[in-house]
């Protein structure tokens, strides 16, 4: 009799145990309905396009989860799935794809976990190549991790079930994956933010120019998620422009074309140089560069959340000694802070870290060596970060947020010239100073409160700005 009750008492634990599972209690006391409607699609091309926080992401690890389990509510399910989960990097798939199913996961469903870096038993801080878990009607599924920046040709050979697509990935890619699901009349789908403008994305699956049949998509929004904080996205949207806004909130597209900022309008956004107070000195940002120029810039930051370029340095064909020498006299002519060994810290591109065959050091630890206390964990996602910038040089309640002294003549003329290329893609040419500045505009919070008394000191700001742009 006490070995029944231990069992049924073990049951009932097990039972409560299974209750607090995230994945089921997802859609269960708030309903998003987009996702219910992505999940409950029949089409084998399915595709959602959101705003950032918009639930997008969350349905489509969830949907990986439910079709690998073979336990789907609303397809038919099958044992020994095997499937791939797309990144634009191993960076972003450790940070958001990854973490999200292992998140849905319970770890008894869990078989075996490879790893590419990092350790089995925390494959949350690692970047995972598989995990084989097991599925309902008995066999095992695989779940198999891929980043675009491997390139095509690590996309070749292997037969699958099933594609998921976290972001838009580049066209070769999305081709190829196409044939991998092909011989077991599998399905594509995928979750992104359109930031990279009119690309083949819009044309096959948003207008679906081939009339294919198994093309669907839908768009979501901010409003569609009933878990976002109705006051938090009110903030967020004053941070961003009308295209911002598009892409980002409302999940459309936009077109890529002219000028990649059209919204810089010089008599706004160049201003005369002035004494900027010592509270808003930021930080530096750093493009490096040999045969290219290197561009540095420093960043300050008023009260209010706007932006200053105060000081540049630019130049090439030097070495880090040298940079690094022009950079320490232009932070002492600017009383610029340092930190609490004497070092000044900027951000710099993660191609920084690479060794070249001329040094036994990156060019990281050069810099480091002589005094630039450098973070090259930057953000490097080019359209995300051409989004942000638009929002400071054009906020959704049309003020601007980013101010360039005139000095920093190097910005002024790249951004003046910065135009779309081919793909809807940036031409890469003089664009030192504008990959910078998309660093640093990455690293600023994402939305700013305002403020309703401004202090002494925020009044004084304005008095010296008005003097600095006006004189008077």
């Amino acid at each position: 009799m006490k070995e029944i009750s231990q069992r049924l008492a073990a049951v009932e634990s097990e039972i409560e145990r299974r209750k607090g599972l995230k994945i089921n209690n997802y859609n269960k006391d708030k309903i998003h309905l987009k996702q219910m409607e992505f999940h409950k699609c029949q089409k084998r091309n399915r595709w959602v396009f959101g705003g950032n926080r918009s639930g997008k992401t969350e349905c489509g690890a969830v949907e990986t989860v439910w079709l690998a389990r073979g336990n789907h509510p609303y397809r038919a399910n099958k044992k020994d799935v095997s499937c791939w989960v797309v990144s634009l990097s191993t960076q972003v798939q450790r940070d958001v794809a990854q973490q999200k199913i292992l998140s849905y996961l319970d770890p008894t469903w869990i078989e075996e976990i490879a790893m590419l870096y990092g350790k089995k038993s925390s494959p949350e801080y690692g970047v995972i190549d598989y995990i084989a878990i097991k599925n309902v009607y008995g066999g095992l599924s695989k779940i198999g991790f891929k980043s675009c920046e491997a390139g095509r040709e690590k996309f070749q050979g292997a037969s699958l079930d099933f594609v998921w697509f976290d972001e838009e990935p580049p066209k070769d890619i999305y081709d190829e994956c196409k044939m991998r699901v092909l011989d077991r009349k599998g399905e594509i789908f995928g979750t992104m933010t359109p930031l990279k403008g009119l690309t083949f994305v819009y044309d096959e699956i948003y207008l679906n120019k081939y009339n294919s049949s198994d093309v669907w998509c839908t768009f979501m929004e901010w409003d569609d998620n009933p878990y976002l904080d109705k006051t938090e996205t009110r903030l967020m949207a004053q941070s961003l422009s009308e295209e911002g806004l598009n892409s980002r909130k409302y999940g459309r597209f936009n077109a890529s074309v002219g000028l990649v900022y059209p919204e810089f309008d010089p008599s706004v956004h160049i201003i005369e140089p002035f004494d900027i107070p010592f509270e808003w000195q930021d930080t530096l940002s750093i493009d490096p560069g040999l045969n290219n120029p290197l561009s540095c810039h420093w960043y300050a930051v008023d009260y209010d959340g706007n932006v200053y370029v105060v000081a540049e340095h630019y130049a090439k064909g030097k070495d880090v000694y040298w940079h690094s020498e022009e950079i320490k006299k232009i932070c002492r002519r600017l009383n610029w802070h340092t930190d609490s060994f004497g070092r000044y810290a900027t951000l710099i591109d993660s191609a920084a870290n690479q060794r070249t065959l001329a040094s036994s050091k990156s060019v990281a630890e050069l810099f480091f060596e002589n005094g630039i206390a450098v973070n090259t964990k930057v953000d490097k996602d080019v359209f995300a970060g051409i989004n942000r910038v638009k929002g400071y040089l054009m906020s959704a309640d049309k003020r601007p947020k980013l101010f360039i002294f005139a000095n920093c003549v190097n910005m002024i003329r790249e951004i003046k010239s910065y135009w779309w290329g081919e793909n809807d893609c940036p031409k890469k040419i003089d664009d030192h100073s504008m990959d910078e500045l998309r660093y640093y505009i990455s690293s600023r919070p994402e939305a700013s409160r305002q403020v309703a008394d401004k202090t002494l000191i925020q009044r004084d700001k304005e008095k010296l700005m008005r003097k600095a742009r006006f004189g008077v």
